[in-house]
């Protein structure tokens, strides 16, 4: 249901517990999330995007008892995506006429979706909209955050942004406020979401929140699209963002790998004790990728300096899993990261320079050739791997 979150401004949206996979199952959502949507009532009243196509008529009928829907004098979509916009054709056939303030951009993405000719109002970054009472909604352009129609309002007075896909998570939590919820749980999500979503739009990101942060607004909240609302120093999430999109690292190596019959396994464990028997101090993750969540894998692929990628040879490639791994750490274009292959093989053994070439091609720096073990791993074997886990330690 509905609560306050500042003065006129209320939360009318969803929370969804039991969401487990997002944009198909592309994304891993452990702790569910939410739809946010908001509602303002100044002399004007203006509702702030919807909520996921399968709420529609959940999400219209909660909000017709906060306010008579005729009422709602202008709609404002920051982004067109279903999960945003998905109860928009359910609220205009209420309101039909009511109007739209989107992007350019926004307007062909929610055409696109809906084939509806909507009274659209395109807007651009400064354009202000008054909602009554000496307060205005401006409109910053956000684009390919994560959307090329992308785009925040921020409401004077209230100093209110709302930030869209931009610091949110997905995180359910009836709390929804950042003060009020487990600071590792947020935090861990908030990581999650940046990279696994906005990684290949750093530079973006980066640009984006320098030009907001030089229109010098006083923040008193940032209300995402997405899981918490940030009241308690709401741009502690904005110095995060900076960090993130500036060529992330931090003082930790990953191996990631599949196996058939324990082997390439064996040489990711041996490969790890060499590392830490050379450097303590720095942080070595292990994930067999066909066992572990892929978003967390590329969460923590994130947060490294290197990593180390292993596959036996099977049929002159590489086993599934990896193949796909490889693809989607391509699509996200990490930088300022160093890599390396290793992997077992029986007669063949393309695995380690067809994971390399593809690492390669993915932008991360190459530190060397790889290393290959053949069949299952002996005692020898093993230790060129605990000597190769030393040679990387740095």
């Amino acid at each position: 249901m509905a609560f306050k979150i500042k003065n006129n401004v209320s939360w009318v949206g969803k929370i969804d517990w039991e969401l487990r996979k997002f944009h198909g199952n592309e994304l891993s959502t452990h702790r569910g999330t939410s739809y946010n949507s908001y509602l303002i009532k100044e002399e004007k009243n203006v509702l702030i995007d919807t909520v996921w196509l399968p709420y529609k008529e959940e999400f219209v009928e909660n909000l017709a008892k906060e306010i008579d829907l005729k009422k709602i004098d202008y709609i404002i979509a920051n982004h067109a995506e279903i999960d945003h916009s998905g109860s928009l054709p359910e609220l205009m056939r209420h309101i039909p006429e009511t109007p739209i303030y989107c992007t350019a951009s926004g307007v062909k993405s929610l055409k696109g979706h809906y084939h509806q000719d909507w009274n659209f109002k395109p807007v651009k970054t400064g354009d202000k909209l008054s909602v009554g009472n000496g307060k205005e909604l401006i409109f910053v352009e956000m684009k390919m955050l994560h959307w090329p129609d992308s785009m925040a309002a921020y409401l004077t007075n209230d100093n209110i942004l709302f930030s869209n896909d931009a610091f949110g998570q997905h995180y359910a939590n009836e709390c929804m406020f950042n003060d009020l919820v487990d600071q590792n749980e947020l935090f861990s999500e908030c990581i999650k979401y940046y990279a696994n979503i906005l990684t290949p739009f750093s530079k973006f990101a980066d640009k984006k929140i320098k030009e907001v942060l030089d229109l010098k607004l006083p923040i008193d909240m940032i209300a995402p699209s997405h899981g918490i609302i940030w009241r308690d120093k709401p741009t502690q999430i904005v110095e995060k963002y900076i960090k993130w999109a500036n060529d992330y690292q931090e003082n930790q190596i990953t191996i990631i790998y599949d196996t058939m019959w324990d082997g390439t396994k064996r040489m990711a464990e041996t490969i790890a004790k060499g590392i830490h028997e050379k450097d303590k101090a720095v942080n070595i993750k292990l994930f067999n990728a066909a066992k572990t969540d892929k978003n967390d894998i590329i969460t923590e692929v994130f947060k490294s300096k290197m990593i180390l990628v292993g596959s036996p040879t099977i049929n002159r490639g590489i086993l599934t899993v990896m193949a796909a791994f490889l693809e989607e750490i391509k699509g996200l274009a990490f930088k300022n990261k160093k890599a390396a292959a290793f992997g077992c093989y029986g007669w063949s053994g393309e695995s380690v320079a067809l994971i390399t070439k593809a690492l390669k091609e993915s932008g991360f720096e190459i530190i060397n050739d790889g290393l290959k073990a053949l069949w299952n791993p002996d005692e020898a074997s093993l230790e060129k791997a605990y000597q190769y886990g030393q040679s990387i330690a740095v």
